[in-house]
């Protein structure tokens, strides 16, 4: 019986695995020539594989590094605000500590003039005298402390008189307690105390009057204690 298709004959397969030998031998050859070359140029493939996995730990070791040093700078930072906020803190209890000191020095200094002053003085005084001016124009706060001097077995009773000097429109010209006052404040100014009082009233200045100088009488109207009156430049206070 006869065989249908293609057939190959011996010879044809020989020259197939000869064409294939040839090719292998080309690609084999094209390799050598390849790595002779990088071997001529001092190329070592193993040396190059050891140099890449070195450069690789490298690279591994500095990206470790850079994220060591990312939580440093951030922990720093962190200690940087702690310690900002905690000078903070020092520097206003500091400043707190500083003004409970002069308040407290200023409070002994006030007992010990009521007590026993330098001048060895006694009866009534004049002890602070404080202007503070208002939100509206011409708006003024005058605050007053009086005190009883080494004197102290008995309280003192008595009123302030208060009047201001000045110029009005340029005209000299005087205003009384009275006239300075808000419509609606009390226009008395009545003290009674033993060793001292303090006093906050409003004044309420005319338009165009220049104030030059504050005059104050503690009128007492106990016997046998004096009444005092002083009289203080309007700049000075």
């Amino acid at each position: 019986m006869a065989l249908k298709g293609h057939f190959i004959s011996g010879g044809g397969l020989r020259a197939l695995a000869l064409l294939a030998g040839v090719a292998i031998a080309v690609v084999v050859s094209g390799y050598l020539s390849f790595e002779f070359g990088r071997i001529q140029a001092d190329y070592n493939v193993i040396e190059a594989a050891a140099d890449r996995r070195a450069d690789a730990n490298r690279i591994d070791e500095l990206e470790d590094t850079i994220v060591a040093l990312k939580e440093e700078v951030a922990l720093l930072k962190t200690h940087s605000e702690i310690d900002k906020e905690a000078y903070k803190d020092v520097e206003a209890n500091l400043t707190q500590l500083q003004r409970k000191i002069q308040e407290q020095r200023d409070a002994i200094e006030f007992y010990r003039g009521i007590i026993s002053p330098a001048d060895g003085g006694r009866g009534l005084r004049i002890q602070d005298l404080k202007l503070s001016k208002g939100q509206d124009d011409g708006e003024y706060h005058v605050r007053l402390v009086l005190v009883q001097v080494m004197q102290h077995d008995r309280s003192v009773n008595g009123e302030v008189d208060f009047s201001l000097e000045g110029a009005q429109d340029g005209t000299a010209v005087t205003y009384t307690l009275e006239q300075l006052l808000p419509p609606d404040a009390e226009g008395s100014w009545p003290f009674s105390f033993r060793y001292f009082q303090n006093f906050d009233r409003q004044l309420q200045l005319p338009k165009g009057f220049t104030p030059e100088r504050i005059n104050i009488e503690v009128r007492s109207k106990t016997k046998s204690i004096a009444s005092v009156k002083q009289s203080f430049p309007w700049q000075s206070v």
